[in-house]
């Protein structure tokens, strides 16, 4: 199952963006074998200004044709990594092939794109930053695929 991380904004060298391609690599080599990745970052950038609801259209352009929508929201589902570890590996066993995590700019997300979303996902009640959401999804993501794989990365 192929990963999309589309999100607003596009990051500059520096240490959220080591982070995020750091981790989506662990991620891409640890889940080959699980059928998960490989996982790319898709940035978007509204360079007219026109708000959530130009960065929502940006957004849903970039989202894979029929990939499976989850976005990063402060409204979202809170999971455990374990819990998140079976959620992708549920919609890979259901025949996803593409699900594509969606982070909004410094807005947030457009309610009509919230609402269309097939998912939502919350890393808890605090707002965060959207460059550092990437580098926290990208964890998770190789976190889960490392659950998956039985490998001794989550200690819980």
């Amino acid at each position: 199952m192929r990963v999309a991380i589309v999100a607003v904004g596009r990051a500059r060298q520096g240490a959220e963006r080591d982070l995020t391609d750091d981790y989506l690599t662990r991620f891409d080599r640890t889940g080959r074998a699980l059928g998960l990745g490989p996982a790319r970052l898709v940035e978007v950038e509204d360079r007219k200004g026109g708000g959530m609801r130009a960065e929502a259209q940006l957004l849903t352009k970039a989202i894979p044709t029929g990939a499976l929508t989850c976005v990063l929201d402060e409204r979202g589902r809170t999971m455990t990594s374990p819990d998140f570890a079976r959620q992708l590996a549920d919609w890979r066993d259901t025949g996803r092939q593409d699900v594509a995590f969606v982070i909004g700019g410094a807005d947030g997300l457009a309610p009509d794109l919230r609402a269309d979303a097939d998912a939502a996902l919350s890393f808890g009640p605090m707002v965060w930053p959207h460059m550092l959401v990437r580098a926290m999804l990208a964890e998770q993501l190789y976190r889960a695929a490392a659950i998956l794989a039985g490998t001794p990365y989550h200690r819980a």
